[in-house]
Order: C-alpha cells, then sequence, then structure tokens
C-alpha cells in the first residue's frame, strides 16, 4: 500500500471504516499480537495529551512495535528555534509512523505532506481529531448494534470542539439525526452546518440541556475548552453553562448512552457514573483497540 495518512475522518471511506471497526473488534478479543516487531512508532506531542498518547503508546507496545518520541516540546530542538518541517523530516528518518499532536490547525496536513513515512493526526487545534472519532464510531456500534439513524445529542463546546466536528462529519455516511445543544457563544460553526445542509442531515439546535434528553440514543458531552479562549472573560461567562447528573436520566431511552472525550470536569456530575448510562470510561479503553486498528492499517499490515 502507497503511503497513507489519517489526518481527517475524510481522508478514510465508508468501506475503510467499517474495515477499522472490524479489525478493532478483533483486537479486543486478542489484545496481544506482536506482528510489528520490525516497526518503531514515534509519538511527537507538542500539547499536553493524557488518554491519546497513553493508549496510542500502548497500541503500538501491544502490537511489537517500539515507541519513541516526546510529550513536552520545550525538551526539544523546536525550542531553540527548530522549525515543524525540520522536525518532521527528522524524526522521519528514524521511525515508520509518527502520531502527532499539535496546537495549530492544518498542522498535521502539512506534517503529512513533508513526511516520508504515514502521519496520524492526535488532534489539530480545534480542527480534527480523527482516532477519537473512529473510537466514538466503534463505542457507537458497541452500545447501540449499529451505526444507521443514530440520534446524536451533541453538548457544550462546539465550536473548538474537534471531536465533535470528526464525528459528525463521519457519521453522514449513516444516516444519522442530531441534536446540538450550546450556548451562543459555543454553537456550532457555519461550515459544519452547511456540511449537513449538503448531505441532507436533519439536525435541531437548543441551549438548554434538558429539551432532547429524553429522545437521544447517544449524548455526547464535551467539556467547555479553558486552552482555546484567548479572553479570559468569555472563558468564565461559559465554563460552566451545562452539568449532567443522575436525577436529570429519570426519563431517558433504555438504550441511552453518554459518551465524554474525557477529560471531565464539571459538565458530568460523578453520580452519573454509576449508572447504566455511563459509557465514557469503556470509550475510553476502545480508543486503543481502535488505534491498534488503524496502526495496522497504515503500515499495511491489516
Amino acid at each position: 500500500m502507497a503511503k497513507k495518512s489519517l489526518i481527517s475522518i475524510q481522508d478514510f471511506t465508508k468501506e475503510e471504516i467499517l474495515h477499522i471497526l472490524d479489525v478493532a473488534e478483533e483486537f479486543e478479543h486478542n489484545k496481544s499480537q506482536t506482528f510489528l516487531s520490525d516497526k518503531v512508532v514515534a509519538c511527537i506531542f507538542f500539547e499536553p495529551s493524557t488518554r491519546t498518547r497513553l493508549s496510542f503508546e500502548t497500541a503500538a507496545n501491544r502490537l511489537g512495535a517500539r515507541v519513541i518520541g516526546f510529550s513536552d516540546a520545550a525538551n526539544t530542538s523546536i525550542r531553540k528555534g527548530e522549525s515543524l518541517k525540520d522536525t518532521i523530516k527528522m524524526v522521519s528518518n528514524y521511525v515508520d509512523l509518527i502520531v502527532m499532536r499539535h496546537p495549530l490547525e492544518g498542522s498535521a496536513r502539512y506534517a503529512s505532506e513533508v513526511a516520508s513515512v504515514p502521519v496520524i493526526n492526535a488532534g489539530d487545534g480545534a480542527n480534527q481529531h480523527p482516532t477519537q472519532t473512529l473510537l466514538d464510531l466503534y463505542t457507537i456500534k458497541q452500545t447501540q448494534g449499529r451505526l444507521d439513524h443514530i440520534n446524536i445529542n451533541m453538548v457544550g463546546d462546539l465550536k473548538y470542539g474537534r471531536t465533535v466536528h470528526s464525528l459528525l462529519q463521519a457519521m453522514s455516511h449513516f444516516s444519522p439525526e442530531f441534536e446540538f445543544t450550546a450556548p451562543d457563544e459555543l454553537k456550532l460553526p457555519q461550515e459544519y452546518r452547511d456540511f449537513m445542509d449538503s448531505k441532507g442531515i436533519p439536525y435541531k439546535e437548543t441551549a438548554d440541556l434538558r429539551e432532547y434528553l429524553d429522545s437521544t440514543d447517544i449524548l455526547y458531552m464535551t467539556r467547555i475548552q479553558q486552552e482555546r479562549f484567548t479572553d479570559p472573560v468569555e472563558y468564565e461567562k461559559v465554563k460552566n453553562v451545562y452539568s449532567l447528573n443522575a436525577s436529570m436520566l429519570s426519563g431517558v431511552r433504555p438504550n441511552m448512552k453518554i459518551l465524554h472525550p474525557l477529560p471531565r470536569l464539571q459538565e458530568i456530575a460523578v453520580d452519573v457514573d454509576d449508572t447504566p448510562h455511563a459509557w465514557y470510561f469503556k470509550q475510553a479503553e476502545n480508543g486503543m483497540y481502535v488505534r491498534m486498528a488503524i496502526i495496522s492499517y497504515l503500515l499495511g499490515k491489516r
């Protein structure tokens, strides 16, 4: 297979998405397969991460690959002024695949253009987070038994939330219906409304968390991302705008599951954790299986 990167969820066809989900399910049943023992994977994170970085590193290790990289750009030659281009070209010399997180939108696409090996976008600013999207799809299918005709209510930071942007694009293959719950300051950007209009995808918008809870299959909660705000006053206005607690779940559908890309702050109370609707910790676990499938696929092994 020619060098292929995963920068946007739109880099994968519907068939490739379904293939990744099938392979991920195989890995969930057999977690350790060491057929990448001759490969080296670089995890280079220019922005803080816990779940994404650790799940990628665990995924590569379970496949037998060796892992190098950094989780703090301050300890690299970037601090001396090295350009992103030079960093990527240098790392490409040493590894078979690069996993990169960077705060600037478009940085991952640029990296894929200068790298000599496949690049996986582990998040570029408020733009895309395609591997999170694939694990979200895996979790939706796992909890609902299907991907088609799912009602998804996305809540919180819809303006800067890269996981939201990627997921709605991926779900466009599967005839979804959306509700978008956000304050005016964090509403979904117009370009994504235009995308859904072009695909004929129905959606509703509200600022009231309770309004559509009883018609939701997947409640996709997100945190308000302080790091995306340039004005601290604007963040203070919306930081605790939504808080889901167990008492609010009395009238929801039995199949309704709550997802969250994590970390959470105040948007999901801890009493929700013990309800049958909470699925965000299992969702995080699923990230390992899905990332094992993505690494294997991009290296031409599955």
